[in-house]
């Protein structure tokens, strides 16, 4: 098991057990449909990313359940979403 998950330090900084595997899981998502990943763990290890994405507060989930980068507008993090009204 990764042991940052073990510490109650993550949970903390997220805001609870809930918040923090959603993060995980639409981080995830994310990195596997392309999105650059935001620190260098010197591994391709996604989760691995994703953890210390979140321990070096460079995302957060927004009041809406949306993944942020800390620094960026608004818009959330991963692939641009398509307006298919738009086409």
């Amino acid at each position: 098991m990764i042991e940052e998950l073990k510490e109650e330090q993550i949970v903390n900084k997220v805001g609870g057990r809930f918040k923090l595997s959603t993060l995980i899981q639409k981080r995830l998502v994310a990195l596997n449909k392309g999105a650059r990943p935001l620190v260098d763990v010197g591994s391709d290890d996604k989760i691995q990313i994703v953890i210390q994405e979140i321990m070096r507060d460079k995302i957060y989930l927004d009041t809406e359940s949306n993944v942020r980068i800390v620094g960026e507008e608004s818009r959330p993090a991963g692939p641009p979403e398509l307006d298919f009204d738009a086409l």
